[in-house]
């Protein structure tokens, strides 16, 4: 039995390290009745939980009229189709809950250069 759990944890899907602070681009596959559709998330990581097969990361995007939209994502769903790193950030925190109560300039991350 742990062998089967320790083979659906190694299955790795190619994506990026990911890390709080930075920009992404999640793409998404959504189904409507018999439609399929790939819509993409943009953001910023507030939160990475690792955690082997239950792994999952929160988006924060700031919607139409300045409204904060949060997002939480399982690393290893099968409806994430890809996630692209668009920046890295400086953070010194694990999560940015702060981000919350920022609006603005005073919302902007320093880039990290890699």
């Amino acid at each position: 039995m742990t062998d089967l759990i320790k083979a659906l944890e190694a299955e790795d899907r190619g994506f990026p390290d990911l890390a709080p602070g930075d920009s992404v681009r999640v793409h998404l596959r959504i189904v409507e009745g018999n439609r399929e559709r790939i819509q993409v998330f943009h953001g910023i990581i507030i939160r990475l939980r690792r955690g082997g097969n239950n792994a999952n990361f929160t988006v924060r995007r700031i919607a139409s009229h300045g409204i904060g939209v949060e997002r939480t994502f399982l690393l290893r769903s099968p409806r994430v189709e890809k996630i692209e790193v668009v920046r890295h950030a400086k953070v010194r925190r694990a999560q940015l809950y702060y981000m919350r109560q920022r609006q603005g300039k005073s919302a902007r991350l320093k880039e990290r250069r890699v």
